[in-house]
């Protein structure tokens, strides 16, 4: 199995390109993102990998992280999704904004996106909606880390108020993307509580 390939970027368009490494041209179909992260043609890249056999021949499609990669695996696994269709999908939304599509059953979103009828879009969020964490798609579409563990156990005690995943997520990820001082679980629930409270108002 390939997991990345490092070497030099040899060609590039919005759709392909092609990574020399060790003598070897490898080509690798693309999102537009990715796309978007590539440098200039003639200087080092390291593109992830998905390796795809079919009967018709074998396949390498590319991301620029492996965060893509995994979004990528996670819509060819639904029934009826191949390559070609994950990847205009990947090139439609953000990886964030995708994740929250699935996540809070936006199939309306996802279909908005040429080659990707309502079905197909409908299914998508039923098979992956258990896959896709909410709360780390809003943490992520601020540029925020959701693996410190303050930041979980702040989400565990809000849950324990009452506050939904969506709810929590939303005001987390806005109060830590003002403020990235703030370094402990208790510090950030009175944050949320005081934000909750002032829209109440």
């Amino acid at each position: 199995m390939i997991s990345y390939i490092k070497g030099v970027l040899a060609e590039k368009s919005p759709a392909r390109a092609v990574i020399e490494a060790c003598g070897v041209g490898y080509e690798f179909f693309i999102s537009l993102f990715t796309y978007e992260a590539l440098p200039r043609t003639g200087e080092e890249v390291k593109l992830f990998a998905a390796h795809i056999v079919r009967e018709d021949g074998q396949f390498l499609y590319g991301f620029s992280s492996e965060e893509e990669r995994v979004m990528f695996d996670k819509l060819t696994s639904v029934s009826g999704v191949g390559p070609k269709v994950a990847l205009s999908i990947l090139s439609g939304l953000t990886l964030s904004d995708l994740a929250i599509s699935i996540s809070s059953y936006d199939s309306k979103r996802i279909a908005s996106i040429k080659g990707v009828g309502r079905k197909t879009a409908e299914k998508i969020c039923v098979e992956l909606k258990d896959k896709v964490s909410v709360f780390e798609s809003y943490l992520k579409a601020d540029g925020v880390s959701a693996s410190k563990e303050f930041v979980k156990d702040a989400v565990m005690a809000l849950s324990a108020l009452g506050f939904n995943e969506e709810n929590a997520a939303k005001a987390i990820s806005s109060i830590l993307a003002s403020d990235s001082s703030i370094s402990n679980a208790e510090t950030l629930i009175k944050r949320v509580l005081a934000t909750s409270s002032n829209h109440q108002k």
